[in-house]
């Protein structure tokens, strides 16, 4: 079966942006794109068919850690899959674990082998191996797949960035070993993607790209980003990374992050994003528009009528007017949540389509530079 193909279509003449096309056995994915996290197989409080018809998602994620500890890699092999357990039909992406697990440093304890954790539910000890970390991918049957790698903290010092650097490239070796020696389940094609790690050093940045340049995977990923360190390090690491990975195949930043981190990042070379940034800060009131951000909770909504977002291809956003959602909030309606964050995501895509658009059109920099003042307005 064909891996995972990336054809660029349209570059940037004033930047590094580039728009194309993923072509995976569950279908395309028009770049650049935002994926929604579905951590536990749910984006949180939408449905299936309101992320395709209302957010437009081409592909979304789940999460290794959390599914293998529920529902299990048994539910999901009996069933035949992610896919037809949470009944989504287009690609799905799986993060490996390794940023949740060490996020657990209090309760996980790192050795040459593995990670040995405790589980967030029952308290059970688990240990990830990048063996297993595969053999469980290939059980919840994602197109494309994560490598296990070891995820800083913001701010490490050098000698903490490379030995982490140092064991990452270690279980990368270990990841594409299992990873070939194995073949999915499924009938599809599976993809594993490496990531860049190496903290805020450039030295360390460069020799992961090298060292993951030189793996020859269908797509690259950069990690370790957004976890702390000043906003405009992380652009320049971001760009750094761009320039020493591969121009043709599709580069991932994980975990970043708003709307203008997006734009800025798009015009370093990123091609694909995830954050769970517009469900969670929706749940919290917080609405990106085309226009500003709105905190729906605030008084000066009480009366406004307007739709949400008429600049959105979105039911929910033209339909729903601000005082309505408002007063979902006020009243801790759940509706309220599923409004917010159908419409945040809505606009997430919407930003990345228009995005290659401007691509498309030869005029993404001066657009670029009018939205990421704009949409950081407090409305």
């Amino acid at each position: 079966m064909p891996a995972l193909r990336f054809e660029i279509e349209n570059r940037d003449a004033h930047s590094k942006a580039r728009s194309g096309t993923i072509t995976t056995d569950h279908g395309e994915i028009k770049t650049p794109i935002f994926m929604p996290v579905g951590t536990v197989g749910s984006v949180k409080a939408v449905t299936q068919e309101d992320l395709k018809k209302q957010v437009k998602a081409q592909i979304i994620l789940g999460n290794t850690y959390h599914l293998y500890l529920r529902p299990g890699t048994e539910i999901l092999e009996q069933v035949g899959g992610l896919h037809k357990f949470i009944n989504w039909d287009r690609p799905i992406l799986t993060d490996s674990g390794g940023f949740q697990v060490f996020s657990l440093s209090g309760t996980r304890k790192l050795t040459e082998e593995g990670a040995m954790f405790q589980s967030h539910i029952d308290g059970s000890r688990h240990m990830f191996t990048p063996e297993k970390v595969m053999d469980i991918q290939r059980s919840i049957g994602a197109d494309i797949i994560m490598a296990f790698d070891e995820c800083p903290p913001g701010g490490s010092d050098y000698a903490y960035a490379e030995k982490s650097l140092r064991l990452t490239q270690r279980w990368l070796d270990r990841c594409f070993d299992r990873f070939e020696a194995t073949s999915g389940k499924y009938g599809f094609t599976q993809n594993l993607f490496p990531i860049v790690q190496g903290g805020t050093y450039k030295d360390l940045r460069k020799d992961s790209c090298e060292y993951v340049a030189s793996k020859n995977a269908t797509g690259n990923a950069i990690g370790g980003l957004s976890v702390g360190e000043p906003l405009e390090k992380m652009y320049e690491i971001c760009d750094w990374c761009c320039d020493h990975l591969p121009e043709e195949k599709p580069r991932y930043l994980m975990g970043v992050g708003t709307p203008w981190n997006i734009l800025e990042c798009i015009g370093m070379g990123v091609d694909m994003f995830d954050c769970v940034m517009p469900t969670r800060n929706g749940r919290n009131a917080m609405l990106f528009t085309t226009n500003g951000i709105i905190n729906i909770d605030n008084k000066k909504w009480e009366n406004d009528f307007s739709p949400l977002d008429e600049g959105l291809d979105c039911d929910v956003s033209r339909n729903y007017s601000k005082a309505y959602v408002r007063h979902l909030f006020k009243a801790g309606e759940i509706l309220g949540l599923e409004i917010a964050s159908i419409h945040n995501l809505a606009f997430y895509l919407h930003l990345v389509a228009e995005a290659r658009k401007h691509i498309e059109q030869g005029d993404f920099v001066s657009w670029k530079n009018e939205m990421v003042v704009r949409l950081q307005q407090r409305l």
